[in-house]
């Protein structure tokens, strides 16, 4: 399955994602121009109006964690709904599925591209999303970039992971079920500071699977969606996102969100309507 969870700003270059929400426009990081985009595949189909993102259409029920490794912990179930825009997201995650037909525990790797999903019915979900230089490395996050495994279930509510038969997490244990990651060698961060630009990359590289500037990237399309969310104007956003005009912002959410600004806007304007 798809990025799920609702997304919020990773712990690297966070501070930049909170000035620019909070009104301050940081220049350097207007280096990216619109013809530094990531390279890869082709955009994300443009959603037509019916496709929602996770956010519109779950209710989610989340809570802090008190391990550094974790950013949160998140539970939903599935809507009669068929499909949703997943979008792009720097971290990885670790996701239960419950449905009728059997449990399964999936790793799904950070996302750099917006594409559409389909949302598997009658499931429960349970997701603990790490932080930026959290990680285990027996999965490099490298391979994981775009994909996701299942790990090889052992048992009614439980699954195989370094040779043992795990107990699935709850969203009441999940903290426990980290630490036991944790003391057993299986989950890492990476904490160094102070080495080589050249050096620091390649940590970024290992620790997240994607290079810096394209965790820039994705952090960038999600202050976009979020200062257009609140109702900013498009002269607004790029200057406050440090896009270099409208249209390199909107290569920039079609790509990562998978929504022009005006499909953004609308499809958030809809959604309180809904609501309302």
């Amino acid at each position: 399955m798809a990025e799920l969870a609702p997304t919020a700003g990773a712990d690297f270059g966070d501070d930049h994602r909170q000035m620019v929400l909070h009104g301050v426009r940081h220049d350097a990081q207007r280096a990216d121009t619109a013809d530094e985009l990531l390279p890869g595949p082709e955009y994300a189909e443009l959603a037509s109006g019916s496709v929602k993102l996770a956010t519109q259409l779950f209710v989610f029920d989340d809570r802090p964690s008190d391990s550094p490794f974790v950013e949160k912990i998140w539970r939903t179930k599935s809507v009669p709904v068929e499909e949703f825009m997943s979008v792009a997201v720097a971290r990885w995650e670790l996701v239960v599925t419950r449905q009728p037909a059997g449990t399964r525990l999936t790793i799904r790797g950070p996302e750099t591209r917006a594409s559409i999903a389909a949302i598997p019915q009658d499931a429960e979900f349970l997701g603990i999303q790490f932080r930026t230089r959290a990680f285990m490395p027996r999965f490099p996050l490298d391979r994981l970039v775009d994909r996701s495994i299942d790990l090889p279930g052992a048992s009614y509510g439980s699954f195989w992971l370094d040779s043992s038969a795990w107990e699935l997490p709850s969203f009441e244990n999940a903290d426990v079920f980290v630490d036991r990651l944790r003391r057993e060698g299986l989950l890492v961060r990476d904490i160094s500071s102070g080495s080589s630009t050249r050096t620091a990359q390649r940590r970024t590289l290992r620790s997240t699977g994607l290079t810096r500037r394209a965790i820039r990237q994705i952090q960038r399309a999600q202050v976009a969606a979020e200062l257009i969310q609140q109702g900013g104007s498009l002269q607004e956003v790029v200057w406050r996102a440090g896009y270099a005009d409208q249209a390199h912002l909107t290569r920039a959410l079609k790509r990562f969100v998978g929504m022009t600004p005006r499909q953004l806007s609308q499809s958030f304007k809809t959604s309180l309507a809904r609501s309302a």
